[in-house]
């Protein structure tokens, strides 16, 4: 009786704060009190200019005559982001989702990062019609909902006043081949992602519910670990959705960034003319956290003063979409409505990890030292450079059995993120070389990076390099990293035949405890967020056959290798 009596509860508990869950959530992100109640007009045809319709609906919020608006065009579906809308419209906002040509209502042919540019703009002409439209308009939106804003932002009409993109940069490039290799976990989950939401929202509610159980079991976890381990990855596509994707297929075929293909995609140049407002929003575990930053430096560089905003997270989390409706009224409030009473005074915002705290700077990166740490024999890493006349380790790399990706910035919700790496740090093929308790507390803010003395086997290969946290208990937590790929006539080669490599292992804000150490960790790989690097040379698409990488490590007075931290 007692246990039907907890149920009970429960179940009132759960179904309370899902009736309330807007004015909870407000609750817990402070958010200003809600002054409007909402009229959702649905299935609004918007003709673009070939004549395909794209559908939206409209938030209106009531007496809000007066009102700006914020547009929101979208891949996943206008309903996935109906809450977020709400918290916009109920505080006195016009809001517009789109779903993007080809996608769930809309019209056309979906062909991802093509067509948002001139529907984009066909949108803005249609909005600035509307007899309610005031003439002053946001934009917002984590992911590909973050793209779309880049895509209008260069010659767009003087009454967009504000943007807020989330997580992404003006061009998907260098995500789609991070480091020079390629984001294999990113673009088969995006293909499968894509596919599943379509397929579940077709099916009849039984479907549904097979579908979600499906997930819940782990079933869909294990369809996408078999395309992440399948030969040729060309082939992926087909393994998780049974059918070529175009796209997935077009992105294989073009590797090259100059290529027109990824031209036509590329908007960094509206960076440097875009007029509106621009606050930009990161994760220190996010995929895009290199694109974010590179914005933020390019609109600095123009002359613009952009807010930025990073946090602790990865890109499959709920968060930052949370923060994105915290942080977005209160620009669009300073921005559109001339409320400024909500807005930090410093530009940029970054959470110190290890402190776990938030920091308003002026600017990023803040001012910081370049402190050297060398690799030493023995899996030492030391402040002073190496005097032994010859030093080196050795690993083999095999990508038959290729070095996991733990934690770190891939699309992941599970796995991505910080995470304990004494299991990963155990294998054969990884290397670790790490300090001596710290006397004092250090802090590192800024871009990472490592140079290094190596030489393969193999003429082609790739070095994996990853900064630890390990704590007084030993356990080892990724803090950020980074990839290279070698090919022929890449890098500088040196009198003895070895290979002096540049890593850039991105940026982070972490703080280090006293008594606490830091961690560099070497392999040749982390699978499946990058591609394994079959050595062979073969095209990335069609490659099946794999050579193992006998791997060397050097790290003496003629080939100093040294992780260089940016230390406050």
């Amino acid at each position: 009786m007692i246990f039907f009596s907890i149920l009970t509860l429960l179940g009132l508990f759960v179904w309370v704060a899902y009736l309330f869950r807007r004015s909870l959530i407000a609750l817990i992100l402070k958010l200003p009190p809600r002054s409007h109640h909402v009229k959702v007009t649905r299935n609004i045809p918007i003709e673009m200019s070939d004549g395909i319709r794209l559908f939206c609906d409209h938030y209106a919020p009531t007496g809000g005559e007066d009102c700006p608006t914020i547009l929101i065009r979208t891949p996943y579906g206008r309903s996935a982001i109906s809450f977020f809308v709400h918290c916009f419209a109920e505080r006195g906002y016009h809001v517009i989702v789109q779903d993007v040509r080809g996608r769930f209502d809309s019209e056309g042919e979906y062909d991802p990062f093509v067509n948002e540019s001139s529907d984009g703009k066909a949108t803005l002409a249609w909005l600035a019609k509307k007899q309610w439209f005031n003439g002053t308009l946001g934009t917002w939106g984590l992911s590909y909902l973050g793209y779309v804003q880049w895509a209008i932002a260069a010659d767009a009409p003087s009454f967009l006043k504000a943007m807020m993109p989330i997580m992404v940069g003006p061009q998907v490039f260098t995500a789609t081949y991070p480091d020079g290799a390629f984001g294999l976990c990113l673009r088969v989950s995006s293909t499968y992602g894509a596919y599943f939401k379509t397929q579940f929202l077709k099916q009849p509610i039984g479907k549904k519910i097979a579908l979600l159980a499906s997930m819940f079991l782990g079933r869909e976890a294990r369809k996408l670990k078999e395309a992440f381990d399948h030969l040729p990855i060309e082939e992926a596509d087909v393994v998780v959705t049974g059918k070529r994707d175009p796209f997935y297929r077009n992105i294989l075929a073009h590797t090259d960034a100059e290529d027109a293909f990824w031209k036509s995609r590329d908007h960094t140049a509206a960076v440097s003319k875009v007029n509106a407002a621009v606050h930009v929003m990161g994760g220190w575990y996010d995929l895009y956290l290199r694109e974010v930053l590179d914005t933020y430096s390019l609109l600095r560089t123009g002359g613009k003063d952009p807010y930025l905003t990073v946090g602790p997270w990865h890109h499959a989390q709920l968060r930052p979409n949370l923060e994105g409706v915290q942080s977005g009224l209160n620009w669009f409030d300073a921005r559109l409505k001339n409320d400024r009473s909500r807005l930090r005074e410093k530009p940029v915002r970054i959470y110190v990890m290890g402190l776990n705290e938030w920091r308003d700077v002026e600017k990023w990166p803040p001012p910081a030292f370049e402190t050297p740490f060398f690799l030493y024999p023995e899996a030492r890493l030391m402040p002073e450079a190496p005097v032994s006349a010859s030093s080196f380790d050795r690993y083999r790399y095999d990508p038959s059995d290729p070095t996991p990706a733990v934690g770190g910035a891939f699309l992941d919700r599970k796995g991505a993120g910080p995470k304990d790496n004494c299991l990963l740090e155990a294998r054969h093929d990884v290397l670790c070389y790490t300090t001596q308790p710290l006397v004092n507390d250090v802090e590192v803010i800024g871009p990472v990076r490592l140079a290094l003395f190596v030489r393969s086997n193999l003429a082609h290969t790739d070095f994996f390099a990853r900064l630890c946290h390990v704590d007084t208990k030993g356990r080892s937590v990724n803090v950020c990293d980074g990839l290279s790929r070698i090919e022929p006539g890449k890098d500088e080669l040196q009198p003895d035949g070895s290979l002096r490599i540049e890593v850039d292992m991105w940026a982070t804000a972490y703080r280090f405890q006293h008594g606490h150490r830091l961690r560099l960790q070497i392999s040749s790989g982390a699978h499946p967020r990058w591609s394994r690097n079959l050595g062979t040379g073969a095209p990335l698409g069609t490659g099946i056959n794999m050579e193992a990488a006998e791997q060397t490590i050097y790290h003496d007075a003629k080939h100093p290798s040294v992780l260089i931290l940016p230390i406050t």
